[in-house]
């Protein structure tokens, strides 16, 4: 890394500024209703659901906040049919287990706004082994993801249209992505070893 900085003739200063910049984007910091568009939180009042919405932060800018999963639907409904919000542009999925938060996992959707250029982060806050419902029906952009996450986490999206492992074996146990997922596997062959079983 540092010869290719060198290359690249980055100074001291500059790869120090480089890297307060990165470290700076992915800083969460406690935010408000104020940093989330107001067509979007007109909406959500209307339908009675502003007090779903809740651990707001702020992600570079981007104004993030939980809800839970009963509602999940609703809002991503509202936000793609009354406020704009028409590209799911990522969906994944987080797991918590060392944050000691009340929730285990998170599902993630970014979703943005082309003719506004808006951007808001949902969260859908998980219990260990309790169901989402999935967002195919609203974006169908989800289906891959859900399942990725589905395949790495272990977390069931309820009325998914095609809920099935989409990375690892079907007869895979387990998700590699959770936290408590045992590392190992089969040794890796170097001469001194190959030699220790070839002396047995």
């Amino acid at each position: 890394m540092v010869d290719a900085d060198v290359r690249l003739g980055l100074s001291g200063s500059d790869l120090a500024i480089r890297n307060k910049t990165f470290h700076s984007a992915l800083t969460m910091t406690p935010g408000t209703l104020e940093g989330i568009s107001h067509r979007f939180l007109s909406v959500v009042a209307e339908h009675g659901l502003q007090e779903s919405v809740g651990d707001f932060q702020n992600c570079n800018g981007i104004p993030s906040f939980t809800v839970t999963p009963d509602v999940i639907e609703a809002f991503l409904r509202i936000a793609k049919e009354n406020s704009g919000y028409d590209l799911l542009s990522d969906c994944f999925g987080v797991d918590r287990l060392a944050f000691r938060t009340a929730h285990r996992f998170e599902v993630v959707y970014s979703l943005y706004s082309i003719q506004h250029s808006d951007r808001i982060i949902v969260r859908v806050a998980l219990a260990l082994d309790q169901p989402c419902p999935t967002s195919a029906g609203i974006y169908p952009a989800a289906v891959w993801p859900e399942r990725e996450i589905y395949d790495m986490f272990g977390v069931e999206f309820t009325g998914h249209p095609d809920l099935r492992r989409i990375l690892m074996p079907d007869d895979w146990v387990g998700h590699p992505l959770r936290k408590d997922f045992p590392l190992g596997g089969e040794e890796v062959e170097f001469s001194h070893n190959v030699r220790e079983q070839e002396s047995k």
